[in-house]
């Protein structure tokens, strides 16, 4: 697929920031990611418009910039590990031409296609951290008068919910809403104090650099499907068993995954016997958070396998371990090095991780010539799955990302076979 850049500028926030504003903190969720982080790609397909491409350019730019004045941290550089300097350099913005229909991207959906529609390479890190960019952009017009807008987020500043809520108000503000959710920049630190987390990372970076490192180009990423009648199905097949209740649609496919995913697991690695669930805390407190604030409010809690090791059992426990992330839990996470150890531990056994981005109002993002028509992320993270909603809101679409080893037997499970499709296009 031919990607031609074919214009790539610097979009700095309308108004200058105060002077009071600054600084913004970072809490320790925030601190956690510089060394590891990651930028966050959310992609928007829309259909054919009928606009001149030179017009949708001229709104994306301006309303970017007027939206960057709300989310001003976004516009700024890593100061420090303490805090972002809101200096109003500004985020990339790039656009590109692509030369083919967005039907070979659409038809049968791959992470390598997505990967050529990004602005940045999502897993690359600047030397200097404070050199880094916080945001970047990247809008693709395909031949057929289609177009994917594609925005990268630091992690540093946005968890998924806050990257939902930085798209989704930059298009409310393409259609002319001169209002803003309140509460965007909130202070996370009183929850959440910062740490000099220098000797943490050292020690961290010893631990990584004394483990086999798992070879990149072994990983499979692979879209599969569970439409909304498939998982109702599920939720019921789930729900008849003894003892048992009725599953979320999150709890009941992650616990199709976690059993399908067993059988590849050896005596030597047992990764699969316990794994990570990715949490928005932002409703788990009292009071709790502004559900549209940045940063990086979620939590990653373990979920040990029980000795019973049937799908009801795996489903029952990935729920007891979301009712257990309650006000109390959220406040310890703060305090001393909880919060530390427990990514030590996640990282040292390589535990499988889950994390939805359903529920996100992406669907929702239109910029003036309507709904996307699909939505995608492009992160490529061994051993994880991300969930992200289907179209019609009553699916759940899986990326997965496994060794080839692991991906060939899992995608042979009964249970993937029965529930699920990888070659339905969008």
């Amino acid at each position: 697929m031919e990607v031609k850049i074919i214009c790539r500028e610097t979009i700095k926030p309308s108004s200058p920031t105060p002077h009071h504003l600054r600084t913004h903190k970072l809490s320790l969720l925030d601190q956690i990611e510089i060394g590891e982080s990651i930028y966050i790609p959310v992609i928007l397909f829309y259909s054919v418009t009928g606009e001149d491409f030179g017009k949708l350019s001229i709104i994306l730019k301006e309303s970017l910039s007027k939206t960057l004045t709300h989310f001003y941290p976004f516009a700024g550089r890593l100061k420090d590990s303490f805090s972002i300097e809101c200096n109003d350099e500004g985020v990339i913005y790039i656009e590109a031409e692509v030369a083919t229909d967005m039907s070979i991207v659409l038809t049968e959906p791959e992470i390598d296609l997505l990967l050529q529609l990004l602005p940045v390479d999502s897993m690359e890190r600047l030397p200097d951290p404070t050199a880094q960019v916080l945001v970047a952009i990247q809008v693709n017009f395909f031949a057929c008068g289609g177009m994917a807008i594609c925005a990268c987020v630091d992690h540093v500043v946005a968890d998924g919910a806050a990257a939902a809520t930085f798209v989704k108000s930059w298009a409310d503000i393409a259609c002319g809403a001169n209002y803003i959710y309140d509460d965007v920049i909130y202070d996370c630190t009183p929850v959440f104090p910062p740490q000099d987390l220098s000797v943490s990372r050292e020690q961290f970076a010893n631990e990584i650099m004394n483990m086999e490192p798992e070879p990149q180009d072994n990983a499979v990423t692979k879209r599969f499907l569970f439409d909304g009648s498939k998982i109702t199905a599920l939720r019921n097949e789930i729900g008849n068993a003894p003892s048992s209740y009725r599953p979320s649609r999150f709890e009941a496919v992650s616990a199709l995954i976690w059993y399908a995913m067993l059988p590849t697991t050896t005596e030597d690695d047992r990764a699969f016997f316990t794994v990570t669930v990715s949490m928005n805390l932002r409703n788990r407190t009292n009071p709790p958070f502004p559900q549209q604030c940045i940063g990086n409010v979620y939590q990653v809690v373990e979920s040990p396998m029980k000795k019973t090791n049937n799908i009801s059992s795996l489903a029952e426990k990935i729920h007891e371990t979301i009712m257990k992330v309650d006000d109390d839990y959220v406040r310890k996470l703060g305090v001393g090095d909880a919060y530390i150890n427990m990514l030590r531990n996640k990282i040292k056994n390589k535990m499988f991780l889950f994390s939805s981005w359903c529920r996100f109002p992406f669907y929702e993002t239109d910029f003036g010539w309507g709904k996307p028509i699909w939505f995608a992320t492009a992160l490529r993270i061994s051993r994880a799955v991300i969930f992200l909603d289907s179209r019609d809101g009553e699916g759940i679409e899986a990326w997965i990302t496994l060794s080839q080893e692991e991906m060939s037997k899992f995608e042979e499970d009964p249970g993937i076979l029965d529930f699920s499709f990888t070659k339905l296009g969008i």
